[in-house]
């Protein structure tokens, strides 16, 4: 008899699917990704009490919340290499004590450059955490319910932001901004548990580790000693240019500097995803760069839009930012369910669209903040919560041998857009108010990303290169401990 049906014959509810080894498995990664939005989003918190210390302007204090996207094109191809080759756990526990010991770092900042600095370092661990914690757990659950998967985790981000709100509320006002930061060293204590207890992907080991394979994405990078000299210089001069761009050191040279860097990093993105899928990583590239630039313009400078620009006080902030924050989680949630039931793309194109009609009036809204909440909450819902099926979406355009990596490097060099959103609402905000450029920002960046992922771009443009593909790599398998999944039609 089949063991996920009932004697009678009838299916077992979704969660009776998953064995207690792969809850297990999603609730360390879970927890990776609540430890992960909470490092991240404090330095949204304390922007304007960094400020006030350090004497930096608004465009400055943007720049602090792009530091932290600058390295992660870096992390996430490093961080999902070695997820691809040695193994998913040791990713995650490697970009937990990476940005954890940034964050601890941040503490002991003596001014911007230093602060700057080490926003750098959790830039590359959050990256590698979300490419292997996203992996593990989709290669560890059932290939019917990886849309759930996938959403319950990425809300995970969002409690972690929640609590460092509360915790904003509890330790700032005593003891100062720095000792948010101290409390970055918390992770690392969970990391070496993860380290010790947790099993191994169970696709990858089928896939990888039981063939006594060791792939090495970045292969196509090195195969001959002049090709490994020009992307070591690629590499050196992305990172340089990045760095100016964020920095005094790039003053006047920006949109040169820019596309200076983007060329480098398409040369490594075409490169990686060679004949067959250069396209692919291309297109799922630009994709993510505007679904950051709708999403991380309120991400970043909500907290100080609400209190420079509406006069809220530190409570009322952090009751804000609860509503935006269970937001965010709940459509996390749905979205796994919709993914599932719909398809991840359609389901992150619909709830999007219906976004739309929320972003102009959260902005309207000035002195209640129970309808501002309220709004919010279903703005974050339907807008930045669709993004927890992100993952599965994102994942599904490649093999195991290679996700590892391919989700890391598209992601994240496409999360630059994190580090545009934030100085693109400051400046827009110079010939307006902060709320009317974070609406416009997110509005427009919307509407591109429902034309790109709608009508399924990435996709299509595969299918020129790669016409034999399968159309999704996560639909057609399931690890040992479940049935074996049918499948996938060929694209």
């Amino acid at each position: 008899m089949h063991k996920n049906a009932h004697p009678a014959g009838r299916a077992l509810p979704w969660y009776r699917e998953i064995t207690p080894t792969q809850w297990k498995s999603f609730t360390a990664a879970w927890i990776g990704y609540v430890l992960d939005g909470f490092d991240f989003v404090l330095i949204t918190l304390v922007l304007t009490e960094i400020s006030d210390e350090f004497g930096l302007s608004t465009v400055q204090a943007a720049c602090l919340v792009s530091g932290a996207f600058i390295t992660r094109w870096l992390g996430g191809a490093v961080l999902g290499a070695i997820g691809d080759r040695y193994g998913r756990k040791l990713s995650m526990v490697l970009s937990i004590l990476l940005y954890s010991l940034g964050t601890f770092a941040c503490g002991f900042a003596w001014d911007y450059t230093s602060l700057f600095v080490a926003r750098l370092a959790i830039g590359m661990g959050m990256a590698g955490e979300y490419s292997a914690s996203a992996t593990y757990v989709m290669e560890s659950w059932p290939a019917r319910v990886r849309s759930r998967a996938s959403g319950f985790l990425i809300s995970g981000f969002s409690i972690g932001s929640v609590l460092a709100a509360q915790v904003y509320n509890w330790v700032v006002p005593a003891l100062g901004w720095r000792w948010m930061f101290y409390i970055g060293l918390v992770p690392i204590a969970i990391a070496l548990w993860m380290r010790r207890a947790l099993p191994e992907a169970a696709e990858w080991s089928e896939a990888v580790e039981e063939k006594g394979a060791r792939p090495n994405p970045f292969r196509p990078l090195f195969l001959t000693p002049v090709r490994s000299a020009v992307n070591v210089g690629l590499a050196a001069v992305a990172s340089v240019a990045l760095f100016a761009v964020f920095t005094p050191l790039g003053a006047g040279a920006v949109p040169l500097l820019s596309v200076l860097a983007g060329l480098c990093l398409a040369a490594f993105a075409v490169q990686l995803g060679g004949r067959r899928s250069w396209v692919l990583y291309l297109a799922m590239i630009v994709t993510i760069f505007f679904a950051f630039l709708y999403s991380w313009p309120i991400q970043a400078l909500l907290p100080t839009y609400l209190k420079t620009e509406l006069g809220y006080t530190t409570d009322q902030v952090t009751d804000v930012l609860y509503f935006a924050g269970f937001g965010t989680m709940v459509g996390c949630w749905a979205a796994g369910f919709l993914g599932d039931r719909i398809g991840a793309r359609k389901a992150y194109a619909v709830t999007l669209l219906a976004s739309l009609a929320f972003v102009f009036p959260v902005f309207a809204v000035r002195d209640n903040l129970l309808l501002l909440g309220a709004l919010l909450f279903v703005l974050q819902a339907t807008s930045f919560g669709i993004s927890g099926l992100l993952p599965r979406w994102i994942g599904g355009h490649f093999p195991t041998e290679s996700r590892g990596a391919a989700l890391g490097f598209t992601y994240n060099v496409g999360a630059l857009g994190g580090a545009v959103a934030p100085v693109l609402g400051a400046h827009l905000a110079a010939g307006m108010d902060l709320g009317r450029a974070l609406a416009v920002l997110t509005f427009a960046g919307t509407v591109i990303v429902v034309v790109l992922v709608g009508f399924d771009v990435p996709g299509r443009l595969n299918r020129l290169t790669d016409p034999d593909g399968p159309s999704d790599h996560l639909a057609g398998t399931a690890p040992a401990t479940t049935a074996p999944a049918v499948p996938a039609p060929r694209a």
